[in-house]
């Protein structure tokens, strides 16, 4: 995009006192830097996204809650991670992962798997073993 073309419509980041850096052609037709103060598709996909991650994190604490899943995975979205990146934090396969996810499996943890859990999301481990949403 031109130079003269970088969008300012008001985003996020103008609420919190800053500004983005895009790559623009400017009038000689070469690359160069500009300052935008947000961009009205960029909010809305962001918007977006917040609310799909919302909905994932409401959904998680329900199954916790009705015993379909352990309180890893209401952590694991709270904290927006994903197998791979917990499987990186915890030191877990992502199989294992998901076998701690079952109710029946996560009852079964030891102390020290709990703790490595609790570690990684920033909690207590009586926070994990008395998940109350």
């Amino acid at each position: 995009m031109k130079k003269s073309e970088v969008p300012q419509d008001n985003g996020r980041i103008v609420q919190k006192g800053s500004r983005e850096l895009y790559y623009a052609v400017d009038e000689k037709g070469e690359y160069t830097t500009a300052l935008s103060t947000g961009w009205e598709a960029k909010n809305i996909v962001q918007d977006h996204t917040m609310q799909v991650l919302q909905e994932e994190i409401d959904q998680a604490r329900e199954d916790c809650l009705a015993g379909l899943a352990s309180p890893i995975l209401y952590f694991m979205r709270l904290t927006r991670m994903d197998l791979g990146v917990l499987s990186g934090y915890t030191g877990f396969w992502k199989w294992r992962i998901k076998r701690h996810m079952q109710p029946q499996v996560f009852n079964k943890l030891s102390e020290k798997q709990l703790q490595k859990y609790a570690d990684t999301f920033d909690i207590r481990v009586e926070e994990l073993k008395n998940f109350k949403g």
